[in-house]
């Protein structure tokens, strides 16, 4: 989700002022992608700049903003929209498990076994979590982390299940070559 798209979400309900913004997305997200303030008065000058909000006058030191019409257009096509998965942030884990197995030294195994061990601790957290009550937004943020840690367990166990029958390519040799001194 693009920080844009969360705050004219936020927008919609009513005119808000940065502050109650961030805390609106820290309660709608249950704080799993918690915003800097900074980010979020960066990200509405540029919605302003783009006629996607407007700011209203200042009351009592703060400056609130509303979703315009454009912006309204642009939140309608947005929640219209499927998230592509290219669209999504690179796996980390993914990358760093890529490299592991081609950087010499590396224990790829213990690698795997490092990341399962903070992935399954992660997951108890949020299993215990769910045992909390909690508003529908929270409780699907919940849900899909879960299902995300427990996919990525099931993917770890594949990796090591991989591992097992990895049989590393020759690396080429490489030619020397001369530095100009």
């Amino acid at each position: 989700m693009s920080v844009k798209h969360g705050l004219l979400a936020l927008l919609e309900r009513g005119p808000m002022y940065g502050y109650q913004l961030r805390a609106a997305f820290d309660s709608a997200t249950g704080g799993t992608w918690p915003l800097n303030i900074g980010q979020v008065y960066t990200t509405l000058s540029r919605l302003e700049r783009d006629d996607l909000v407007a700011a209203l006058p200042e009351n009592e030191g703060q400056r609130p903003y509303e979703i315009t019409a454009t912006g309204r257009a642009e939140l309608k096509k947005w929640f219209a929209s499927p998230v592509k998965r290219g669209d999504r942030p690179r796996d980390e884990v993914a990358i760093k498990l890529a490299l592991a197995i081609t950087t010499p030294g590396v224990d790829v195994a213990k690698v795997v076994m490092t990341q399962r061990t903070a992935t399954m601790r992660t997951l108890q957290e949020y299993t215990r979590l769910k045992t909390e009550p909690g508003d529908l937004p929270w409780l699907l943020v919940l849900d899909a982390m879960i299902f995300l840690a427990e996919a990525e367990l099931r993917w770890l166990d594949h990796c090591e299940a991989s591992l097992v029958r990895y049989e590393p390519r020759p690396v080429p040799e490489t030619t020397d070559v001369e530095v100009p001194r």
